[in-house]
């Protein structure tokens, strides 16, 4: 049975004390009126761009044509306040992500019957335990925004929406209500799934037979169909629709591939950390190989989805379309680009020779700069939109991401001390042991 550490235990405390000190800092920062606002921008130069022609276009892009100077300050106004939201929920989302990424990959070896991975399971069942804790925070940010609490999402704006017609027609979809029912809807079938399959993997340790092990295979099946939908959905809904003028076809499987490989590197790496406090005995070089594995392959498919988006859209220069990646080229230049690096040149070079995936501490290594492109994914998807071009990777982000970081690490490791860390009557426990590449 595995001890949660006092060490990693006090750890985890730090961290979300000084996130939460940060958090503090930077809503306590915010401006509160337009003078504090001009303040702030007067104080930093022109920052990352021209804030006035932003917002200038910004007005323009919602329907509200020549707007006059008091709404271009209004617009800066709202895009400070957004700064500790935009953060809070960049970070929230993003450990939310890798607890649901793992949740899809558990899924997966679950309904493929796979004979490597039984030795991970509860690995991976530690993990999806922060789906509860990380899926109530998301939740009542959403709430928040549906209550006007910030302005993440322009389309939640009655001014706003009275004076655009393409999001007079969304909103049959987009309202508020509608909106927390699907999160509700997505949240509720993503934990239901995984405590009835974690109360089966239990409940087959103890089992006579392999009805457990053969009902968890169906649940897991019939869950994918439903994983597939709702996250699709809930990527349009939670980040797409930042930016209600713009839509892909191709973004639900764009955040599938982020959440996927983050929570499958979470899995090596958490993995790696229990091996070597003596603990998953079994677990030899060729399951974290395979994990490596895993990482490398997609990252290549994260890459090809980002590229098939990007070049259609650019090549395309429909100005609908392409105006979401010329903001971003503009504005983002670094962390869009830098991304591209962290998430596929990165990974691919160092896990690309196959001796490299057995070693460690290259894993973690690697495992760390591919979590950090992905919040850099998350990042950029999302700050554009909520705060322009007025984005600085400062104290919230940075108190955000250390608040999140201990959450995510106290439930999982917590959750981790509840059941054996190695399963007992899985029909494949003995492949999985005796598993080889």
């Amino acid at each position: 049975m595995y001890t949660f550490s006092n060490r990693l235990k006090i750890a985890s405390f730090i961290l979300m004390a000084v996130g939460v000190l940060g958090i503090g800092i930077g809503f306590m920062a915010a401006p509160s009126t337009v003078e504090e606002a001009k303040a702030i921008v007067a104080g930093h130069g022109d920052g990352h761009g021209d804030a006035h022609a932003v917002a200038e276009s910004h007005g323009d892009e919602m329907g509200h044509g020549d707007a006059h100077d008091a709404s271009h300050d209004e617009h800066l106004l709202h895009q400070l306040q957004n700064k500790p939201w935009a953060a809070l929920y960049v970070a929230a989302f993003f450990f939310f992500m890798i607890a649901l990424g793992v949740l899809a990959f558990y899924a997966i070896q679950r309904a493929a019957q796979a004979g490597w991975s039984p030795l991970l399971f509860r690995v991976m069942e530690g993990i999806t335990a922060y789906l509860v804790p990380g899926g109530i925070v998301v939740f009542v940010i959403l709430a928040l925004s549906v209550a006007h609490m910030n302005h993440l999402f322009v389309w939640m704006d009655p001014e706003v929406v009275a004076h655009d017609a393409l999001l007079q027609g969304k909103a049959g979809f987009l309202n508020g209500t509608f909106f927390l029912i699907r999160a509700a809807v997505f949240l509720g079938g993503w934990i239901l799934y995984r405590e009835y399959s974690r109360k089966l993997s239990l409940a087959q340790d103890e089992s006579n037979d392999d009805s457990n092990f053969k009902l968890n295979f169906r649940i897991s099946a019939a869950f994918l169909v439903f994983y597939l939908i709702s996250e699709s959905m809930m990527s349009w809904d939670w980040i797409m629709s930042v930016d209600p003028h713009w839509f892909s076809t191709l973004f639900g499987w764009y955040i599938f591939a982020s959440m996927f490989v983050s929570g499958i590197t979470v899995i090596a790496m958490v993995t790696i950390y229990l091996k070597s406090r003596g603990y998953l005995p079994d677990v030899n070089d060729s399951h974290i190989h395979d994990l490596a594995k895993f990482m490398f392959g997609i990252s290549i498919f994260w890459t090809y989805l980002w590229f098939s988006q990007f070049m259609l859209i650019w090549y395309s220069n429909i100005p609908e379309e392409v105006t979401y990646y010329v903001t971003r080229i503009a504005d983002f230049n670094l962390p869009f680009f830098g991304m591209v690096a962290m998430n596929f040149v990165f990974p691919v070079l160092l896990l690309m020779n196959s001796d490299f995936k057995r070693v460690n501490w290259f894993v973690i290594m690697t495992g760390i700069v591919i979590l950090a492109g992905h919040y850099m994914d998350i990042f950029v998807a999302i700050m554009p939109s909520t705060v322009g071009d007025q984005w600085f990777i400062g104290i919230p982000e940075i108190g955000s991401i250390l608040f999140f970081a201990g959450l995510f690490i106290f439930f999982v490791f917590r959750a981790l001390t509840k059941a054996p860390l190695q399963p007992k009557r899985n029909p494949f426990i003995e492949e999985s042991k005796h598993f080889h590449y």
